[in-house]
């Protein structure tokens, strides 16, 4: 496939990329360099502007078909579960009905649909054959300092491999928080590389002691009405950027966003880093997170007039995952062949027309057949 008049961000040149076998084979700054390529399809995007896919940095893929529960705001993650545990146990009962390989599934389709092509996966190993996104589950995954039965020997079991370590640390606004994320870096004897999610309580002189931390303002505000300082923690350890799941968040990528840039800590340069070249690196993929040549075709193509994050003005056209079409803005279709696009539905999001890898009809229904209530965030034509 070729993608025609596209601007690469942080760019301001129109170039051509040319895609082959789920790779960027050629960036060029002529089209007819590419004419030699007659029987490639061909979308021209009038100088759109191409990311490379989103890395979401964190996310409970089979906790996502759950509405945000909470009944107030809490001082810390314990008080919260033990709340919905108490007043939602119905609720919670009736979603955990759904089969699991339902809930992994919808999972996936809520990453595509909001432009991540990576999504790392916290909590038990799941299995999820699929061609959506790319799911990366090869670490220790930790679940916290309080639920987590002998965390302290897992973290130094030497005769663990040299793969990193992912818990949530610090998911508070209180004191018992602060000492959490200092009491994980103190206790990890064998200087494990450890990843720190949501971080509220972090410090500064802790920091230092963490390979990384998954910010996820969205959930952190609703749960905590409070977020991790990252103006003040970005210059310490690399930060990236997460969702975490329904339960606490938005199922809408552009509601996470939002919320990461009202809450002064980033720019906009720096939130697209998060969620492309600062977490390729934390997570050691070397074949994504920017785009050029020999890179993985992992993209998203946005029309941008007023800013990469902005609800006007920005809308998605098109996200590639390893090269092929995750979904396409319907106004593009008519652009391309009926046969690369002959296994794909429609579906509006947001008042907006795309098209989408074929399965997610089928899920809604088996869904609504085990979950009569669950929340259909876009509609299905």
């Amino acid at each position: 496939m070729i993608l025609h008049d596209v601007v690469i961000y942080g760019s301001e040149k129109r170039q051509h990329i040319y895609i082959r076998q789920g790779r960027i084979e050629i960036i060029s700054n002529s089209r007819t360099e590419l004419d030699h390529l007659p029987d490639e399809p061909r979308l021209e995007l009038d100088g759109a502007v191409v990311l490379p896919g989103f890395i979401n940095s964190h996310d409970h893929l089979d906790f996502n078909l759950f509405p945000r529960l909470g009944n107030h705001i809490y001082s810390n993650y314990t008080e919260w579960a033990r709340d919905i545990h108490q007043q939602d146990a119905p609720v919670i009962k009736e979603v955990q009905k759904v089969p699991l390989h339902l809930r992994v599934q919808w999972g996936l389709y809520k990453n595509l649909l909001n432009g991540f092509t990576t999504v790392i996966n916290h909590g038990e190993q799941l299995v999820t054959d699929n061609n959506l996104v790319t799911v990366f589950q090869d670490c220790y995954s930790l679940h916290s300092p309080a639920f987590e039965k002998n965390w302290l020997w897992k973290l130094n079991n030497p005769l663990r491999n040299r793969k990193a370590f992912v818990m949530h640390i610090g998911e508070g606004a209180d004191r018992l928080a602060q000492l959490e994320t200092q009491k994980v870096a103190k206790r990890n004897y064998l200087h494990r590389k450890m990843i720190a999610v949501h971080g509220v309580a972090m410090g500064v002189d802790e920091a230092s002691s963490y390979a990384g931390l998954v910010w996820c303002p969205a959930s952190n505000f609703f749960l905590l009405n409070k977020t991790a300082d990252i103006a003040l923690l970005k210059g310490i350890l690399p930060i990236v950027f997460g969702t975490d799941s329904t339960l606490t968040s938005s199922w809408f990528s552009e509601d996470h966003f939002t919320k990461a840039l009202d809450s002064s800590g980033v720019s906009e340069t720096e939130l697209v880093e998060m969620m492309t070249k600062e977490a390729a690196a934390l997570w050691e993929f070397e074949d994504r997170g920017i785009v050029a040549e020999g890179m993985r075709a992992d993209l998203i193509v946005k029309e941008s007039t007023a800013g990469i994050f902005a609800s006007a003005g920005s809308e998605k056209l098109l996200v590639m995952h390893n090269g092929d079409i995750g979904i396409v803005a319907g106004k593009l279709k008519c652009q391309l062949p009926d046969i690369l696009i002959s296994n794909y539905e429609r579906v509006g999001i947001r008042n907006k027309e795309y098209i989408v890898k074929a399965g997610i009809k089928k899920l809604v229904k088996d869904i609504l057949a085990a979950y009569p209530a669950a929340e259909i965030p876009f509609e299905l034509y």
